[in-house]
């Protein structure tokens, strides 16, 4: 287990993300759900990530239900706050009939921690980040961040910070607020490493942990095929093409790209976790194995060679279970 900066939170270096089991890209059953959440628990994952925006309050509540047998203080829960659950039509694929209504205002923040609790059936939640501010800085900065450290001081969360796609306003984040951790999605991989251009320097220096997201890059890097996606979107070619000669330099050192993958992110010394999503038992059980997986240091040098990833970039020595 590692602590999220200085506030005592406890979070194991693999994590769980809910977003898949919220019918991100496509429909899971609640037994499937269920499942999965009973599958990370299996493998050791005692942290767990969720939002109000998976699947409209969905990801949220069958979360709850999953964990809800396990001692509270067994495990680690942190949801994210920003966006309003607003009452919408009815969806046809199992979803909650709401929608998301931007908000971080203070009220807006406290209300959205309020409603996740009801949702998860708890009375508190371990962290909560700030989802997604990229156009909503002003207001972020102004009203939601001090309500965060608002809620922390009245013990409502232990521990605050924000959560997003990109790794400049994280920086800001972790270098002008008392943030706890950062969220960074998609930033640090082996596709790109944005966040060690300003992010992981200034949390190395601030002492703020940094939780890894989309180490896949949302699907490429587990398995480059035609089709894959990138960021949520259609894989630019070149990328694919990168993605697939990194692969075939992992499948001669006898390693795979996941665990190739999950190893690089895991990697700088800020970062205190990382974040896999699954939507089944499998996924789950297969993202375990990947991470534990040892990785032969010629592999990192053979993909520097090739200039495939960058000389400058820290990358892990062979990891053991």
């Amino acid at each position: 287990m590692r602590v999220l900066g200085r506030s005592g939170v406890p979070v194991t270096a693999l994590s769980f993300g809910s977003a898949a089991i919220g019918h991100l890209f496509t429909p899971v059953t609640d037994e499937q759900a269920y499942a999965t959440v009973d599958a990370a628990w299996d493998t050791g994952i005692r942290y767990f990530d969720t939002a109000p925006h998976y699947g409209a309050g969905l990801a949220e509540r069958r979360l709850g239900r999953a964990l809800r047998t396990r001692a509270r203080d067994s495990y680690v829960i942190s949801t994210k706050a920003g966006r309003l659950l607003e009452p919408a039509e009815p969806g046809r694929d199992g979803r909650p009939a709401h929608r998301g209504v931007w908000d971080f205002s203070a009220a807006g923040v406290r209300r959205s921690i309020e409603d996740s609790l009801a949702r998860l059936g708890l009375d508190r939640v371990d962290i909560v980040y700030l989802h997604d501010p990229d156009d909503h800085a002003e207001q972020a900065f102004r009203e939601g961040y001090p309500e965060l450290e608002r809620l922390r001081g009245e013990g409502v969360v232990g521990a605050i910070g924000a959560g997003m796609n990109q790794a400049g306003m994280l920086t800001r984040f972790v270098r002008d607020t008392d943030v706890d951790a950062v969220l960074c999605a998609g930033r640090y991989t082996l596709l790109d490493q944005r966040a060690a251009l300003a992010l992981l320097p200034a949390a190395r220096e601030r002492g703020t942990s940094v939780v890894i997201g989309g180490v896949y890059n949302s699907g490429v890097l587990a398995d480059p095929r035609p089709g894959a996606t990138y960021d949520y979107a259609a894989v630019p070619p070149d990328l694919l093409d990168r993605a697939r000669r990194m692969r075939a330099v992992a499948e001669r050192h006898g390693a795979t790209l996941r665990a190739a993958a999950l190893a690089f992110s895991a990697a700088p010394e800020p970062v205190a976790s990382v974040l896999v999503g699954a939507r089944s038992p499998g996924e789950v059980a297969d993202a375990a194995v990947q991470f534990r997986a040892s990785v032969p240091a010629d592999l990192w040098r053979e993909l520097c060679a090739e200039g495939l990833l960058p000389e400058d970039v820290p990358t892990p020595g062979p990891r053991g279970s």
